[in-house]
């Protein structure tokens, strides 16, 4: 079964599956682990125009189902990022795509505009989780009019694709969809983690250096199934599922409420061959669930589907 996806702007991913930004580092951290170049393609830890630190630790605590992660998206920066990380990148033969982040528009824009000097860069996603600094700090994924102003400066500083990646934290994903849609991005994922908290007893204080995590995993799949096939349904623009993927009947599901494509994450820290052994199982799964192509599968479970045959569980 041909499992390539073709999206905007020329882009092509040779399967559905791509790691997951911030889960997968920069690549070269598992390129003894997973054979990169089978990947559908790679969207790397969020690069900002100067150094983070990021938060104190501990930055990690396993939860029932899932992670929690308060890393406070450390990173080396564009100029590290562009010296260090994407010349190896550039020969695993795998889609790259860069996650942007940045404290004020103009971060972003710089961010943009230094990553798209560069070749071998397939695609930007855009993480508009990041607290707007100059405006209270308020996530620009919080607000449509930030999320359109910080989307078009993306926009109109790149010739590359470009993907906003949408915070599930807000009472209406599907306004901020439209809103980056509107502002020229031409695809989005969707989700970013679920803001939680977890409690170290022994210490008596929340277990997390930085208070509160984002939850990633398993948990969280029922969460993001609804936001994709939501926003499916608002915008004409292609979703990239994620959201606690760990098997290849995980991924028909986000392909039928709606995504084309998937990344996968958190499961990757245990089982870091996951993703290709979903790419192997991928192709007969669609067709015990009747699906001859992928293309079938997308959007299939959405109400105007839904006049479509049934099919039965295998």
């Amino acid at each position: 079964m041909n499992l390539a996806v073709k999206l905007p702007r020329g882009l092509v991913l040779k399967n559905p599956v791509v790691a997951a930004s911030g889960t997968f580092g920069f690549g070269p951290e598992y390129r003894d682990l997973v054979n990169i170049g089978r990947l559908g393609g790679v969207s790397v830890k969020g690069v900002s125009p100067d150094p983070w630190p990021g938060n104190p630790p501990p930055r990690v605590w396993e939860t029932p189902g899932g992670l929690l992660n308060s890393i406070g998206l450390q990173n080396h920066g564009v100029e590290a990022f562009c010296t260090h990380d994407l010349p190896y990148l550039r020969e695993t033969g795998t889609a790259v795509i860069v996650n942007i982040i940045g404290h004020t528009v103009d971060e972003y824009r710089r961010v943009a505009e230094r990553i798209s000097e560069e070749p071998g860069v397939s695609a930007l996603e855009v993480n508009i989780s990041c607290p707007n600094i100059k405006h209270g700090g308020i996530s620009f994924g919080h607000d449509p009019d930030q999320a359109y102003l910080v989307t078009e400066a993306v926009r109109n500083a790149t010739d590359l694709p470009v993907m906003v990646k949408l915070s599930p934290n807000v009472p209406n994903p599907g306004m901020i969809a439209q809103a980056v849609e509107g502002a020229g991005a031409d695809m989005i994922s969707a989700i970013n983690t679920l803001v939680g908290l977890a409690v170290d007893k022994h210490r008596r204080r929340p277990a997390l250096g930085g208070i509160t995590g984002g939850l990633s995993g398993p948990a969280v799949k029922p969460v993001a199934l609804r936001v994709v096939y939501e926003v499916a349904q608002q915008v004409k623009i292609p979703i990239i599922g994620m959201g606690g993927i760990t098997t290849a009947s995980d991924v028909v599901e986000f392909l039928m409420v709606g995504a084309q494509a998937v990344m996968v994450g958190t499961v990757t820290f245990q089982y870091p061959q996951r993703m290709e052994e979903i790419i192997e199982a991928l192709p007969d799964e669609l067709l015990s669930w009747g699906f001859a192509t992928l293309d079938e599968a997308v959007g299939s479970a959405l109400p105007h589907k839904k006049e479509g045959l049934p099919h039965e569980s295998p």
